[in-house]
């Protein structure tokens, strides 16, 4: 892009060290820009790169990959990574066959520290590195990037627990912009927005500034209270959780003042232990459209940049996603007994449609796969008829729950798993590949997949009506265009 004024220049993570601040947020608004064409052509993860553009310049100006550290989880956040380490050239070829994949990958650049896709992987990891490089005796920074979704995975809580009673020098950077893929749900949730908005310090203050002002001595008073602020907020805010559980607590710190952010790195990296540093972050920051609607566009196909509209086919048939959330909301018209379970993805697996007309009956658990399935379990064991609906390859976390807790029992639980076999541009991570091979070797565990999208009505009301575990599976996108029955039917089971 001809009016690029640093970004053209930029081809490795020391061409970023040299820049100013004021430079860095110029460099930052050319990488939106960049973003924004690349991604309305290519499709990919347009909202979560947005939010993070001046916490990546910061992580890499403080920072020095590939000797340190820095693991994105998920990693669907980390193009601006990918862009400042070599790799601004292939960056249009991004989720396509043979070009950049969209997710850190180890066998792609040096500075991909450890392969991801799936969710809340990054503490585990970093805590790994971190006792590998000190039984080396090696010196180098780990750095463990996990926005507040990944949080709710309870692989997180497990790492943040080790790695508080190991005592090892790492640090942890929260991402938090209160969003997953869909807004974030559960208790831990509801704790960061307490640490964010600090509601009774903030109460206190104000009823204190306001009787102040009123006083004669009030504006002396108030200027040393002001002064002393951050000491009043410590001793009226309850101590953060990740200090109780062993990690030095920084933040939280606005994600998009560069100055702020990289004063914040450098002093975490001479802190001793284990260090959490809280940033607040806008997805979708710097497009319109995706601000207002990050769900929309945190994983979006090619998209027209002045409307914000996506560019699809509206000749194409219903997607097998569509048909399942709608059939499965009409069904529950008739039968009180279904509850559809989501693990964080209400939107990507069509959970939504269900959750609008049956709210009561509908529980989004966050991302933890292993925990839905088994409260699936727990909820047959009680006369429901649930309905998990997850994504084949995010499946493969409950393995054990599927056997253990579902399949030995002989409980009557539906596994719905969208994006089954090859899904395209997310990449091997994300391939649905696995469950036929995983699910067929379970005892108890009834195996379907439609045809077309007419057959996938009938299998989920079989489904429903069978006594026992069942997994019906269907891929991503459209279906084959057939018409679909308006009466449901049971097939006979065993029986293409």
């Amino acid at each position: 892009m001809a009016e690029n004024k640093f970004l053209d220049k930029i081809n490795s993570p020391a061409d970023v060290k040299k820049l100013s601040v004021p430079q860095l947020e110029q460099l930052a608004k050319e990488i939106r820009q960049l973003l924004i064409s690349v991604i309305s052509h290519t499709g990919g993860h347009l909202a979560p790169n947005l939010g993070v553009v001046e916490l990546t310049l910061a992580l890499h100006k403080v920072f020095n990959t590939p000797e340190d550290k820095i693991i994105f989880d998920v990693g669907h956040q980390a193009y601006i990574h990918k862009i400042i380490t070599g790799r601004r050239e292939q960056f249009p070829t991004l989720r396509q066959y043979g070009g950049l994949s969209g997710f850190p990958k180890r066998s792609e650049s040096e500075h991909d520290a450890f392969g991801t896709g799936h969710s809340s992987t990054s503490i585990s990891a970093a805590l790994g590195m971190a006792c590998a490089r000190d039984l080396q005796g090696e010196d180098y920074n780990v750095v463990a990037v996990i926005g507040d979704g990944s949080m709710t995975g309870g692989m997180a809580f497990e790492a943040l627990n080790n790695a508080g009673m190991l005592h090892k020098n790492m640090i942890v950077v929260l991402n938090d912009n209160e969003m997953s893929i869909s807004k974030n749900v559960g208790a831990m949730s509801e704790y960061l927005y307490q640490l964010r908005t600090g509601e009774t310090y903030n109460k206190i203050k104000n009823d204190i500034e306001g009787w102040l002002k009123n006083m004669e001595f009030g504006s002396d008073v108030l200027k040393a209270i002001r002064r002393l602020k951050g000491s009043v907020k410590y001793l009226m805010v309850p101590t953060s959780i990740f200090e109780e559980l062993g990690f030095t607590y920084l933040g939280p710190v606005d994600g998009h003042d560069l100055e702020g952010l990289l004063d914040v790195l450098q002093a975490a990296k001479k802190i001793d232990g284990p260090v959490m540093v809280h940033v607040l972050t806008k997805k979708g920051k710097g497009y319109k459209p995706a601000e207002e609607s990050p769900n929309k566009f945190h994983g979006t196909g090619p998209f027209d940049i002045a409307t914000g509209k996506k560019i699809t086919n509206p000749n194409a048939p219903v997607s097998y996603t569509e048909v399942f959330g709608k059939t499965l909301s009409k069904l529950a018209d008739i039968d009180d007994k279904i509850v559809g379970i989501t693990a964080a993805m209400p939107d990507g697996t069509g959970l939504n449609i269900f959750a609008e007309a049956h709210k009561d009956h509908f529980f989004d658990v966050g991302i933890a796969e292993q925990h839905a399935v088994t409260a699936a379990a727990g909820m047959a064991a009680a006369g429901m008829k649930p309905v998990a609906a997850i994504y084949s390859t995010f499946m493969q976390r409950a393995y054990d729950s599927i056997m253990h807790d579902i399949c030995m029992q002989k409980l009557h639980v539906t596994l719905c798993l969208d994006r089954a076999g090859l899904v395209g541009d997310d990449g091997y991570t994300h391939h649905g590949v696995f469950d036929y091979a995983y699910l067929r070797s379970i005892p108890n565990m009834t195996i379907m997949a439609p045809k077309d999208e007419n057959e996938l009505q009938h299998m989920l009301k079989t489904a429903l009506d069978f006594d026992g575990p069942v997994s019906v599976r269907y891929p991503r996108g459209s279906g084959v265009g057939v018409a679909l029955d308006t009466q449901w039917q049971d097939l006979p089971i065993g029986k293409a």
